[in-house]
């Protein structure tokens, strides 16, 4: 499973981002380890980072109709979880198969499975192609629209690893790709899209370009001396500045979306809530910015990955709410 000519970075193989008591170095069996690590499962952040968005379309969606809320909702939100973890996992390994040059030559990267040997490109290919067709084969449990949505989220997907050879703005790309779900979980629920929907998208894409753009500071020298482009590098020390307009941007997409998508069904309490949910988010977002150092990568990665919590401050306030409601307490 490795490449004779190639020597893994690490004795373990293990990838240099990776936290110590990642579930894929302690518990899995060691042959599929380097498979694991190609879909980025020691690292499951990003998979968060995938999902949410899902949720946040699938809530908005029924909060907009509770009415409409059916069993077959409880399997859309499941098959966001599963769906994520596979595309998620597609995605990366499709990303490290294209950067497998580029990956070898930065601190933090030449540690993952291609470039360090643990597995050869032609491995890598067939396990994308296995977790591709496993989501296709999910895909094809819902409405044709949905269906549709999630073939065309291919495009961003096989466009991203590229971008930041021809743009500064790769960023941007994966904003597109990894909140696609915002529009496919508002799909997969009513079967059609709306403004409410597309706003939420927007949204989505503006918190990417703030927290990719915090992550994309830890190899920003390494990027430098290779030509790799990023936001980060555009952006250098007016960083700041610019994560604050995608913030404002963020919370103000959506709060539009949510008036669209409920301001006539919801009663005040609920309205309300919807727009403490928002804020609150947004909060989250004031106090990364609040702690930023650009140039230290461990304060730089923990604030990229604090936004697993930030994204669910609006999943659990829907959340509640759709619950209250189907309970007949909702107003």
């Amino acid at each position: 499973m490795t490449d004779p000519k190639k020597k893994p970075a690490q004795v373990d193989g293990r990838v240099a981002d990776a936290t110590d008591k990642n579930w894929v170095d302690r518990f899995c069996p060691k042959w599929s380890r380097p498979y694991l690590r190609l879909s980025r499962a020691d690292r499951p952040v990003g998979t968060w980072l995938l999902l949410l968005p899902c949720w946040w379309g699938l809530f908005l969606a029924i909060l907009g109709d509770p009415n409409s809320a059916t069993l077959h909702d409880v399997w859309i939100f499941t098959a966001c979880i599963i769906g994520s973890f596979l595309m998620r996992g597609a995605g990366c390994t499709w990303n490290d198969i294209a950067d497998r040059d580029v990956d070898a030559q930065v601190a933090r990267t030449k540690s993952r499975p291609i470039p360090s040997g643990q597995v050869s490109t032609k491995q890598a290919a067939v396990w994308m192609a296995i977790q591709a067709l496993i989501s296709f084969g999910i895909l094809l449990t819902f409405n044709t629209f949905a269906i549709l949505l999630g073939i065309i989220a291919l495009v961003p997907v096989l466009i991203y690893p590229f971008a930041k050879r021809f743009t500064w703005w790769p960023q941007l790309f994966l904003g597109v790709a990894f909140n696609w779900g915002a529009l496919w979980g508002w799909a997969a629920h009513t079967g059609s899209l709306s403004w409410a929907p597309v706003l939420l998208y927007l949204s989505g894409m503006a918190w990417t370009l703030f927290y990719d753009t915090i992550y994309a500071h830890q190899d920003k020298e390494d990027d430098a001396l290779i030509g790799v482009k990023s936001t980060a590098r555009l952006f250098g020390n007016n960083t700041a500045r610019w994560l604050s307009w995608f913030m404002v941007a963020t919370v103000v997409l959506m709060t539009f979306a949510t008036l669209f998508a409920i301001i006539e069904t919801a009663g005040v309490i609920t309205l309300l809530l919807s727009l403490a949910a928002i804020s609150t988010f947004g909060w989250h977002l004031t106090w990364q910015l609040r702690r930023l150092d650009i140039d230290n990568p461990e304060v730089c990665l923990g604030l990229f990955r604090s936004n697993r919590d930030a994204g669910l401050i609006p999943v659990v306030f829907w959340g509640l709410l759709i619950i209250l409601g189907l309970l007949g307490f909702g107003a």
